[in-house]
């Protein structure tokens, strides 16, 4: 029988004979690989779902105020805007020979949570959106809402409904300006999916009551552009931002700045998990040396019956192994369920989703790291039952 195979037995059933200080060590070192995993996971799929949501966009331009809440409003949907800007300014920008494509939006009223947005096809095309049913909008007070929208409301082509005033539910009512859905789109895993989409003269006709106003009167809420050179992000920001009334937000560089506003809390909680996982190491290396002084007669009765060194060594390093392998599982385990659980409740609210059931490849640094951890906590202890000769082990018994 190979030292192996007679070390593997052994040392599960010393960890079962100390099975409430095996359970602390793997809870504490689980603790720490789910907190890492569950911010690997979170902060994965929250880039990857800006990226998507960003849909090529170059830059956004809107009313003066913040810029990271220009770009969470106009391009991610979740936070109101900072303003109205003239539609003839806008118009005016989307001329420009700098801009390949300029697609309007104008925000305000909402279904149930669900913004209502007007805007032209080109917001169609920078998220690839097609009908999976119905047609697009044609004429004014027709919808086309995102398959998020149909799952939740349950909304159909043919239906009809009436929009709230403001962005989430408990507004009023537009009673007398139904909307009708022509249109359902197939799923785009984008923000696409949790949009009412309907032409401008449809915001403007709810909310101007059938009075008359003309183009130069009218406002929309902003502006999201697309260059027809990168020569453009040089000069064409700040040309805009020149204007009083007028501002523009680059969404990659609001979404980075997002991410080093939340980095100081994101470190925080890798430092307390790393903090978590050396204390878990720690507990398994003073573990292994106090059950290493228990157990110098069983060490001794093993050698004498003819166990040799190697024996010994792997079954006090098997069992810090041990150790990690069920930390690690565990922990990955707990991480991927609390993501997938928070997900779920985070979803309700604020219709942004994160699913537990996909990987990352941070994760295999996580259990590697967490591995090599058990296996360092457990070298000492070995070697230190390995250098140990029969009389010495029986000496102080």
């Amino acid at each position: 029988m190979s030292a192996l195979a007679t070390a593997l037995p052994l040392a599960f059933a010393y960890l079962r004979e100390r099975l409430l200080s095996t359970m602390l060590n793997v809870i504490l070192l689980a603790l720490g690989v789910a907190t890492i995993t569950a911010m690997l996971l979170t902060l994965s799929q929250s880039e990857q779902r800006m990226e998507r949501d960003a849909g090529g966009i170059d830059l956004v331009i809107g009313a003066k105020g913040s810029p990271l809440q220009l770009i969470l409003s106009a391009v991610f949907h979740v936070d109101i805007p900072t303003g109205n800007i003239p539609l003839a300014d806008a118009n005016k920008l989307g001329a420009d020979p700098m801009v390949r494509r300029a697609v309007p939006v104008s925000l305000g009223d909402s279904y149930r949570s669900f913004r209502l947005v007007g805007t032209d096809g080109g917001f169609l095309e920078l998220y690839g959106a097609t009908p999976a049913a119905g047609r697009i909008w044609g004429k004014p007070m027709e919808v086309f809402i995102g398959a998020e929208v149909a799952k939740v409301t349950g909304l159909a082509v043919g239906s009809k409904f009436v929009g709230s005033h403001g962005l989430s539910a408990g507004g009023g009512g537009h009673d007398d300006d139904p909307f009708e859905v022509v249109g359902i789109a197939a799923p785009t895993g984008s923000v696409m999916d949790r949009l009412i989409l309907t032409s401008l003269d449809s915001i403007w006709d709810v909310h101007e009551h059938g009075g008359e106003h003309h183009d130069e009167d009218r406002e929309i809420t902003a502006l999201l552009v697309q260059y027809a050179t990168p020569m453009a992000a040089v000069g064409f920001p700040r040309r805009v931002n020149a204007e009083s009334r007028l501002q523009a937000a680059s969404p990659a560089m609001e979404t980075a700045r997002l991410f080093a506003l939340l980095g100081v809390g994101i470190s925080a909680l890798k430092v307390f998990a790393a903090v978590m996982m050396l204390c878990a190491g720690l507990g398994i290396f003073v573990g292994l040396m106090n059950a290493l002084d228990d157990r110098r007669a069983d060490l001794a009765l093993l050698r004498v019956l003819g166990a040799n060194r190697r024996v010994v060594f792997l079954t006090v390093l098997a069992q810090g192994f041990a150790l990690g392998v069920a930390g690690v599982i565990l922990g990955i385990v707990l991480g991927h369920a609390g993501v997938e659980w928070a997900g779920t409740t985070v979803e309700k609210v604020h219709r942004v989703a994160f699913t537990g059931w996909t990987w990352v490849p941070g994760e295999w640094w996580v259990a590697g790291i967490a591995l090599a951890l058990s296996l360092t906590a457990g070298l000492f202890p070995a070697w230190r039952a390995y250098r140990q000769a029969v009389p010495g082990l029986l000496g102080r018994n």
